[in-house]
């Protein structure tokens, strides 16, 4: 009898143990992302510094919920096949994971602009990157105040 008290109490240390650590990387986990994180992974996705200029973001000043924030990125490219957007990846600087979305493109897309629906945890960037069929990149930014957050903040 004493061993089971014993095994029990030890499966009992053990799970709270486990527990505790699975608690802890989940605090991690939804741990903001910040600014700078924001920015390098941009540059892996784009694979650059880019420059600033050739991209219009459309989003409410605003936004009194988080949950569901539209976006509108609008590139300036006559989207030719000698010159057109390749890529459009878009982040969000404050959320849990920055990473929002990427969008692949060709000359047959006509237009070089994408609609989505950001959820957002609170006030922050958003950020976005263009790669060119030269090669180049343009990025562009802008800020959303949001009231109540959708991420779970």
């Amino acid at each position: 009898m004493s061993q089971a008290r014993s095994l029990n109490r030890r499966t009992v240390m053990l799970t709270s143990i486990a527990a505790a650590t699975a608690l802890s990387q989940f605090a991690a986990a939804t741990a903001s992302a910040t600014p700078d994180s924001a920015k390098e992974l941009l540059k892996t996705l784009a694979r650059g510094d880019a420059k600033e200029g050739k991209i219009a973001i459309r989003a409410p000043e605003i936004a009194e919920n988080g949950n569901t924030v539209p976006v509108t990125v609008t590139v300036e490219s006559p989207m030719t096949d000698k010159d057109h957007v390749k890529a459009i990846h878009v982040v969000a600087d404050g959320n849990p994971n920055p990473g929002v979305a990427s969008f692949q493109l060709t000359p047959l897309s006509g237009k070089a602009e994408v609609q989505l629906r950001v959820r957002m945890a609170s006030t922050q960037k958003i950020l976005v990157v263009a790669e060119m069929s030269d090669g180049s990149l343009w990025s562009g930014a802008r800020e959303v105040k949001v009231t109540i957050g959708g991420c779970g903040g």
